[in-house]
């Protein structure tokens, strides 16, 4: 044994004391010990490289490093830890790098049980008298901090003799007069576009944001949550009004290792359903809620997995509209978007359940569920992509060919014909030139009001850099949720396309971006913003097949359309 070691972390299976003899014990030595992503024995990124780090000597402290929470257990007690929070860690004590994922014991060599049971499992750290160690940090701290003074002196300088420096700074100032002016009464909220808040950021930035208990609140009877990634304890804590909803549907994309936790913490009421995936590589990607409430029902499309860190650090995006039941005495007909709802949830295939309203009675919560409400004032379109191949009637009913029949409906002013396009993601596909114009045909489809078309437009894709990343609220961990393989983006054609990442405007530069949007501009009008789960993929969007008289889509997506 390593003379220097002082304990061990010992793989669990699941949530039990059961030792998972398959994986080895994680020797924790005097001084500091990062543990993270590459000591698991199955990848995962929500955990970072750095996720954890466990400083050792006579006691041993956990300071959680990654983006994502840790829970630790002592005693009896579960307590969640944030990034940068401390907790003393004792013998017995169980850490869960991802809150119900990823189960360690630690373990102290020669532990004294008096002296770790004197004080609370969850106190921090006490404070000591610095040793040698301790004198040579102060030194490189207080070395840090001069150069720092000294950096800081010399911006100043620079600033002070620089107009253009002066003139981005003015630049914020008047972007942050602007958003504070921001202001969208109840008539319109419907068909506006709302950020979600992000941590880190001043108040300015988050002037009409929305959290998720903005979202998910009141007296809902039914919630039905369409989602890739689903943090079961994270969204409890997060959503109170949960634990009191009587019938919630998790409809997920997660695999069946995550699965399996989720079984054990999910409430009793709530069921987990994911949908079929006929076709390899595929996924349910979706991102929206259906919440109902005795006087109607709430639809949300978003770009957020139901995790901490999508609704905190990053940018991302949401619609929602509330829609009343339909008056059974006069029933509206079903309009586009009633449609469009409909037939998407039938794809789900969720096992129908029954829900007992106050003003109806008992229910069966099915797709045809949906219809009773009116959707009327629909602000927008919905477009989805399922799964499938796709052709005759069907051919225009998913992904980017729903999209230009949507847009084939509309005539559009002069200015926007050959207006370049924005595609805007976090997550780039294998591509090639042939599908490019494809899809670029699609979103570039619509006419001027001489029946003239649009024309073609030229893409920009939007996409942080690697210093984007470097410098963002999370550091390079950020880089998890913006995923391509090198040879998908350094392909020759896509040079001509790339533009950056900016939103000075909005504050949220160093909040790297999980939203997704695409739209045709001109200056600074748009014809049309779609906000949606896809990425930029043939597996989100489709791509034609056999003469195109085929569409091939590989996952399921969730979009929203508004025509400006």
């Amino acid at each position: 044994m390593d003379l220097s070691q002082i304990g061990y972390l010992v793989p669990l299976k699941g949530n039990s004391e059961d030792e998972d003899t398959s994986i080895p014990k994680l020797s924790i030595s005097n001084g500091s010990n990062i543990i993270g992503r590459n000591n698991l024995a199955v990848s995962d990124k929500r955990v970072s490289r750095r996720h954890v780090t466990i400083t050792a000597s006579s006691s041993a402290t956990l300071t959680v490093d990654g983006t994502n929470p840790v829970v630790v257990k002592s005693g009896g007690e579960r307590k969640k830890l944030r990034r940068g929070e401390q907790v003393a860690l004792a013998t017995g004590d169980i850490i869960e790098l991802i809150p119900g994922h990823h189960f360690f014991k630690y373990v102290a060599l020669g532990n004294d049980s008096k002296s770790s049971s004197s004080s609370s499992p969850f106190s921090s750290p006490n404070t000591k008298k610095r040793g040698f160690n301790g004198a040579r940090e102060v030194l490189e701290i207080d070395q840090q901090t001069r150069k720092k003074t000294r950096e800081a002196s010399r911006d100043k300088t620079h600033v002070a003799n620089n107009p253009k420096v002066e003139g981005m700074r003015s630049g914020v100032k008047s972007c942050e007069q602007a958003i504070c002016r921001f202001n969208v009464s109840d008539d319109e909220l419907p068909a506006t576009f709302r950020l979600l808040k992000v941590q880190g950021l001043p108040a300015w930035a988050n002037t009409s944001c929305v959290s998720i208990t903005d979202v998910v609140q009141g007296d809902i009877v039914v919630a039905i949550l369409s989602n890739y990634m689903v943090d079961i304890d994270w969204l409890m804590s997060a959503c109170p009004v949960l634990a009191k909803v009587p019938h919630v549907l998790v409809v997920h994309g997660e695999g069946d290792g995550v699965l399996e936790q989720m079984k054990i913490t999910k409430p009793a009421n709530w069921i987990l359903h994911k949908p079929p995936l006929p076709i390899s590589f595929g996924t349910h990607h979706s991102k929206a809620m259906l919440l109902v409430y005795p006087r109607g029902v709430r639809i949300i499309v978003h770009t957020a997995n139901l995790i901490y860190i999508d609704w905190n650090n990053k940018s991302q995006g949401l619609w929602m509209q509330d829609f009343p039941w339909k008056d059974a005495k006069n029933p509206h007909k079903g309009c586009g978007f009633e449609n469009d709802l409909v037939d998407y949830l039938h794809t789900l295939k969720w096992p129908e359940f029954t829900a007992k309203l106050q003003a109806t009675g008992s229910l069966s919560i099915n797709p045809s569920f949906f219809r009773k409400f009116d959707y009327s004032n629909a602000m927008v379109r919905l477009i989805a992509s399922v799964p499938g191949y796709h052709t005759g009637a069907n051919l225009k009913k998913w992904g980017h060919m729903k999209l230009r029949s949507i847009l084939q409906e509309f005539t559009f002013e002069d200015e926007f014909i050959k207006s370049p396009l924005v595609y805007q993601f976090s997550s780039l596909g294998s591509l090639d030139e042939k599908w490019m114009t494809e899809l670029a045909t699609s979103m570039s489809s619509g006419c001027s009001e001489d029946k003239t078309p649009l024309g073609l437009g030229e893409p920009q894709i939007i996409w942080p850099t690697v210093e984007d990343v470097r410098c963002s609220l999370e550091g390079y961990g950020a880089g998890n949720a913006i995923p391509s393989p090198l040879k998908n983006v350094e392909k020759t054609f896509l040079k001509k396309y790339w533009a950056k990442w900016k939103a000075v405007h909005t504050g949220r530069c160093r909040a790297m971006p999980h939203i997704k949007t695409f739209t045709r501009y001109n200056g600074q009008k748009l014809a049309w913003l779609l906000l949606t789960s896809a990425n930029l993929s043939k597996a989100a969007w489709g791509a034609l097949q056999k003469n195109n008289s085929q569409l091939m889509i590989r996952s399921y997506e969730h979009f929203y359309a508004s025509n400006y």
